[in-house]
């Protein structure tokens, strides 16, 4: 009897059929580009492309971009801001031979896949402690409780990150305080940091600053934005002049690297405590929601698997409350199966940055719009930056991701308001204006397809749509 697990199901199919058809047309238009190359690029079109078209998709070199470098124009092609699929043609089989192990065993929560992957993050990260949880969120959620951070306390960080980073200051109680972004890194500036103290904060007695309304500041936590690290460096030293708690969001920068003046370090190992978001479309993605802890503190650690099980330490005794964090046996599974490849898909993101800015300048575009700049790039680092995204700026933004939509290129924006003016935050008490870099970026970033295995062709089709645009 067939197990009903083994029959391929309809989307199994739709899928291959799609892939079948993609590959076909990147034959059809790598063939025509060759045409192009041997002078006959002005030949009448005498079939349609895959997408429909004819002779308007026929390749041509005419577009001189007001007297910038020719781009060549290519037929339509469709580039996914994210494609997993490649990903997941190279590692399937041993991925789904691990899930079909935790199926097996009967151990679904925080067996011995966790444990495996735990100590393959405490490898990779060069840190004595991984603690595997739900997801990103909770990882932070996890480390304020177990810091006890809460009612009045207060807690510095950017309003030009995801949500969650704020989100969970609020949820324990605390007040998120906002210091404004560097305009070329997009992270946290530290001297923004010293100026939201100095100005919102004031030392008591004993040396512990407070805002104004009586909250202790407590902690700050830089996000290590698009996968490259904030200044930890400068970071550090206010961390330890204001006496503050350092925690990491490194939810988009797992791999990445600082260079402090005597050692490197990666993402997450900083400060008392770092976290990771496995989230699908990280670069180091489950097939669900996951995340992960990192710290170096022995009480912290174990505090932290406390927490992650509802504060209880002996099964059904609770000494403290604590949340639902636990990581499954299936996420624990499949990422163990693509940490070991975590470094590769790396490189090959850095590669395909390097081409887009190689790119982009040869057709004089970085006049028109600014790049991601890689402040460590000369420092020694194998990983500078991990591009977890390719975010270019310019102020035609949203009429640049129209044209490129137009033309089947996945774009994002990251991200279309700051913290400071989300809804929820209202009780802040911030105005539009207080944080003008954050609002500028806002505006203006956007992020392009990149991805370990997207193709050079695909590069340079989407170069040469925003060639397009600005002709």
């Amino acid at each position: 009897m067939i197990s009903r697990a083994h029959i391929p199901s309809e989307r199994h199919w739709r899928n291959r059929v799609a892939r079948t058809r993609t590959a076909q047309r990147n034959k059809k238009l790598e063939r025509r580009r060759e045409r192009a190359k041997k002078g006959r690029a002005g030949a009448p079109c005498k079939q349609t492309n895959a997408c429909g078209h004819g002779d308007q998709y026929r390749p041509r070199d005419d577009n001189l971009l007001n007297g910038m470098a020719k781009l060549p124009s290519y037929l339509a092609m469709r580039v996914p801001l994210l494609d997993l699929s490649e990903q997941y043609r190279a590692l399937g089989d041993s991925i789904r031979e691990a899930i079909n192990d935790v199926l097996g065993s009967g151990r679904f929560i925080l067996g011995p896949k966790v444990d495996v992957f735990e100590r393959a993050m405490c490898t990779y990260c060069n840190t004595p402690h991984a603690i595997g949880v739900s997801s990103g969120t909770d990882a932070l959620l996890a480390i304020l409780m177990a810091l006890g951070i809460g009612r009045g306390d207060a807690v510095i960080t950017t309003p030009y990150t995801f949500f969650a980073t704020a989100g969970c200051i609020a949820r324990v109680g605390a007040r998120p305080l906002f210091a404004d972004i560097d305009r070329k890194t997009c992270n946290i500036r530290p001297s923004a940091i010293q100026e939201c103290i100095e100005k919102n904060c004031q030392p008591d007695a004993g040396g512990a600053w407070k805002t104004k309304s009586g909250e202790k500041l407590r902690a700050m936590i830089p996000v290590h934005l698009f996968g490259l690290c904030c200044e930890m460096e400068a970071l550090s030293k206010i961390a330890e002049r204001y006496r503050l708690v350092l925690i990491e969001d490194a939810a988009q920068a797992i791999g990445a690297e600082f260079p402090f003046p005597e050692r490197t370090a990666k993402a997450g190992t900083m400060g008392e405590g770092g976290l990771f978001s496995f989230y699908p479309s990280k670069n180091l993605g489950a097939a669900g929601d996951a995340g992960m802890v990192v710290c170096r503190d022995d009480k912290l650690a174990q505090k932290l698997r406390t927490f992650r099980e509802h504060g209880m330490e002996q099964r059904y005794f609770h000494h403290f409350i604590g949340g639902n964090f636990r990581l499954d046996e299936m996420q624990a599974a499949v990422l163990a199966v693509k940490l070991p490849h975590l470094e590769t898909w790396a490189a090959a993101r850095r590669a395909a940055a390097d081409f887009y800015g190689a790119e982009l300048a040869r057709a004089g575009l970085t006049e028109r719009i600014a790049v991601p700049v890689e402040p460590y790039r000369d420092r020694g680092l194998t990983n500078h930056h991990v591009y977890h995204q390719y975010v270019i700026r310019t102020p035609t933004r949203d009429a640049l991701r129209e044209h490129l939509g137009k033309r089947q290129i996945g774009t994002a924006i990251y991200y279309p308001l700051g913290l400071h003016e989300q809804k929820c935050f209202a009780y802040l008490g911030y105005k539009k204006g207080d944080y003008p870099e954050t609002e500028r970026a806002a505006r203006e970033t956007l992020a392009l397809p990149i991805y370990p295995e997207i193709s050079r062709e695909a590069q340079r089709y989407v170069v040469s749509a925003i060639a397009e645009f600005f002709s």
